[in-house]
């Protein structure tokens, strides 16, 4: 996995030795790779032309074929990437795509995620059994890439707007409460698939992200009006004012009192 900033060069310097190459001009392994775009967005060509590649892209490279592939330079991307070859990994593949499927568009799947994540760990061990494990978790991978791309209801540039829809809609209602699945019930999707998607997206469940809106719109108030700790609590919809004074401080590590007296210009305190 490597994660590479904009305006960095691709490969980076710490790219696996053994798999540097020059995107102008391409190359052809002798292994078959599965590549997972996390975030960002780039460019994968082939013999068959050039794919736009974003955030829930996932690429099949096969052996023999000759590729390239990069991220957009100015907004760069992360990747995770997998290599594996043998007579049960190309049956699979035949079974699972066509020959002439190489990208694929999932979306943000934190299971698939976390897959790549335990393999690297896996590996790292590198105790007895532990290719046989990788084996395993490789076909799951692809067989969790094949079901979503034959299953996805939403398309991702879809699952884009219902998330921005929601987060747009949270921002409105800031100043009161909003039941969460009357809300994925007016974006007409499950609540628990707006759950999923919210928190893939933006790496907040929709209860906390809300929250976290409304203590960003608390700060503002705190710094910038003369109205009352009770009054911001009550404006905002918290049940009491304690428990607006609690949540506060468990995530802005200050209380309101002191975060009003730290916010004059120079020494304004930002919530990430």
């Amino acid at each position: 996995m490597q994660t590479i900033a904009p305006d960095s060069d691709y490969p980076s310097a710490d790219h696996p030795v053994g798999y540097m190459f020059n995107p102008s001009r391409g190359r052809v392994l002798r292994e078959y790779q599965l590549l997972y775009i996390v975030n960002g967005k780039g460019i994968f060509s082939n013999a068959g032309g050039n794919h736009e590649v974003i955030k829930g892209s996932v690429i099949l490279l096969r052996p023999g074929e000759w590729h390239t592939y990069k991220p957009v330079r100015e907004i760069g991307w992360t990747e995770y990437f997998i290599g594996f070859n043998g007579k049960m990994a190309e049956k699979a593949i035949d079974m699972m795509f066509d020959k002439d499927e190489t990208v694929f568009n999932i979306g943000l799947n934190r299971e698939l995620v976390n897959l790549y994540q335990h393999a690297i760990d896996v590996a790292a061990t590198d105790r007895p059994a532990a290719q046989q494990l990788l084996c395993g978790m490789v076909l799951h991978m692809l067989g969790m890439v094949n079901f979503t791309a034959r299953n996805e209801s939403v398309a991702t540039d879809r699952l884009d707007e219902i998330i921005e829809q929601a987060k747009a809609i949270m921002q409105e209602h800031v100043l009161q409460n909003i039941d969460l699945e009357k809300l994925a019930d007016q974006l007409n999707i499950s609540y628990s698939w707006f759950r999923k998607i919210f928190r893939d997206y933006t790496g907040h469940p929709p209860a906390k992200y809300f929250m976290l809106v409304k203590l960003r719109h608390a700060q503002y108030l705190l710094a910038n009006t003369q109205e009352s700790i009770k009054e911001i609590a009550f404006s905002l919809g918290f049940k009491s004012t304690e428990h607006f004074y609690t949540t506060f401080k468990r995530v802005t590590g200050y209380t309101p009192n002191i975060y009003r007296k730290l916010s004059t210009p120079e020494k304004r305190i930002v919530l990430k």
